[in-house]
């Protein structure tokens, strides 16, 4: 049977999603309370988003498969594994799927967050979720420069090496900002996102609020499709996985 869980998680002390050998991944963590769980039953699980280490999320998808029944009814199953689950990792919703379902190649589009605290002081309490610079940004700057990186585009100039992806086009549907609570949110949807993407774009755009670089000038770094014309990654905190969309 499939079931598609959805996966929330602080990921401050964790290496990223993906199992690793040394180190501590939140996969890991859900792996073992799925053990302690579905005791006798062989699983597998696959999640959507490979997060980076540090990076957090609110909707996280994850597959589990089992060869098995699980006995524990579907709507108590997310306040089971909690409760065997550390406090920074939570499962929010169960749902049955298809056998034909996959996480990574059915999702439509997913939605991420980068956080910035752009006060003069840090806040300790937004410092695990969001990244802190003192120096003001032009918020009407930044929000002018979104548009230009909406559509289809060739984004290699948003990528970190080490990616072995077969194409670095991708659709960004929708790229906003906007300051809530003393915080600048960038909010990116798009049908897929190249190694450490959203966070350098974020970068680019900070950029821009910096007056580094104009709005206009975004185009030509997308076309130049030289990694050195954009940003720098903005640090993983202030990254978090909203949301997928199936």
């Amino acid at each position: 049977m499939g079931i598609l869980l959805t996966v929330a998680y602080d990921g401050t002390n964790y290496c990223g999603w993906q199992v690793q050998e040394n180190g501590i991944t939140v996969c890991g963590v859900l792996k073992e309370a799925l053990g302690n769980v579905l005791t006798g039953l062989s699983f597998s699980v696959l999640g959507a988003s490979r997060t980076d280490a540090g990076v957090h999320a609110l909707g996280q998808r994850v597959h589990l498969i089992t060869d098995g029944k699980i006995l524990v009814p579907l709507d108590k199953l997310p306040a089971v594994l909690n409760s065997v689950l550390p406090d920074d990792v939570a499962v929010t919703s169960a749902l049955n799927v298809c056998d034909s379902f996959h996480p990574i190649r059915d999702a439509k589009s997913k939605t991420y967050v980068y956080k910035i605290n752009n006060q003069p002081h840090r806040n300790p309490l937004t410092h695990r979720t969001a990244t802190h610079l003192s120096k003001p940004l032009n918020l009407m700057s930044m929000q002018s420069a979104c548009e230009y990186f909406e559509g289809e585009h060739d984004f290699i100039s948003f990528c970190a090496s080490g990616s072995s992806v077969k194409s670095t086009v991708r659709t960004v549907y929708s790229l906003s900002i906007e300051e809530r609570e003393g915080l600048l949110e960038i909010h990116i949807n798009g049908n897929g996102f190249l190694y450490n993407m959203v966070r350098i774009i974020a970068g680019t755009l900070v950029n821009v609020g910096l007056g580094k670089i104009s709005p206009s000038e975004i185009p030509d770094i997308i076309s130049s499709k030289d990694r050195t014309r954009a940003g720098k990654t903005m640090p993983p905190h202030g990254l978090t996985l909203l949301e997928v969309f199936y």
